[in-house]
């Protein structure tokens, strides 16, 4: 017979949880005042009147283990001998059953840059790529208990598993950096880094900025959410080819920018000694036969479309 899979969800606590100056002032006042008043009994009852002061002086130990100060941003997942029983958000000073395993976490925004990674683009190019992720918890069951952060906390910090709110968060830290890694290196293998030959038109790393970073933080979304982590938002912040072709495909793009530029020239020079001509017609300044206007439209052209300043000739007329 197969097991049915039990699947809970964050909630609220909603056990007993008290104000922390009132059990203040019921420890540090009432409790001694008992324990005190118990020895005005008889001298035949100062057995009793002993074991119930050692009695109080316990209870007066194991109660100051139950007081909390939360702040805003804080949350504390309640576990009562491995029961989760909630998670307590109030913020202020508090007094919860001293035998609960209050479990600290935070729930507020934190940056992580991950440092630039070498991966393939579509094409095959070699890449350097990173990006900056803005987290947080949004599901502190899923947090807790879905991943193995306490363990991890507790390797990385004193040893015992989930010892410190710091160790449980860089545990979480190191988990979003490694989905990351993964997430950067899907997204990044699914475009090209510019336009490709082929000329087609279709989104590229440098030039289709918004939509990557949409189709990244969908990723991110889906590997961890089953952490109980929320993307608020991720941005590529780096974007360069890798060292090895970087020089190659410099050259490439300025031989592209320098053909793109004589396209420009030609396109002007053509139109300028058809201009040229057309109002040599019109104005009957000089009449021109065929071979002539070739020759002045072939001169126009090397004038106008070459990389150095025109030498002009001037001529004088010729000797008879």
């Amino acid at each position: 017979m197969e097991m049915e899979k039990i699947t809970e969800k964050e909630f609220t606590y909603a056990g007993p949880a008290y104000n922390g100056f009132t059990m203040l002032f019921v420890q540090l006042i009432v409790l001694p005042l008992l324990a005190g008043s118990a020895f005005l009994l008889p001298t035949a009852f100062w057995p009793l009147s002993i074991a119930w002061a050692v009695l109080l002086g316990l209870g007066l130990l194991v109660t100051t283990a139950g007081y909390i100060a939360q702040e805003p941003g804080e949350a504390r997942v309640m576990v009562f001998f491995g029961k989760y029983r909630g998670t307590f958000t109030k913020t202020g000073f508090y007094w919860v059953h001293p035998f609960m395993d209050k479990k600290k976490l935070s729930l507020r925004a934190r940056n992580l840059d991950v440092e630039p990674i070498k991966v393939n683009d579509k094409v095959g190019n070699p890449i350097l790529i990173g990006l900056v992720l803005v987290w947080k918890l949004s599901d502190t069951y899923k947090a807790m208990f879905e991943i193995d952060a306490q363990t991890m906390a507790g390797a990385a910090t004193t040893g015992q598993a989930g010892a410190t709110v710091a160790g449980r968060m860089s545990a979480f830290e190191d988990f979003v950096r490694v989905q990351s890694d993964a997430a950067l290196r899907q997204v990044a293998g699914l475009y090209a880094y510019d336009d490709n030959e082929t000329g087609e038109s279709e989104l590229t790393l440098r030039g289709a900025g918004n939509e990557i970073n949409e189709r990244l933080e969908q990723q991110l979304d889906e590997r961890l959410n089953m952490a109980g982590i929320e993307v608020v938002e991720a941005r590529i912040n780096y974007l360069a080819y890798a060292p090895e072709i970087a020089a190659v495909m410099l050259r490439r793009q300025q031989a592209g920018a320098i053909i793109s530029a004589r396209e420009k020239i030609v396109e002007g020079a053509v139109s300028m000694a058809k201009m040229v001509v057309k109002r040599l017609e019109e104005e009957k300044v000089v009449e021109l036969s065929s071979q002539e206007k070739a020759t002045m439209v072939s001169n126009l052209l090397v004038v106008l479309c070459s990389d150095e300043s025109a030498q002009p000739v001037v001529n004088t007329g010729a000797e008879k």
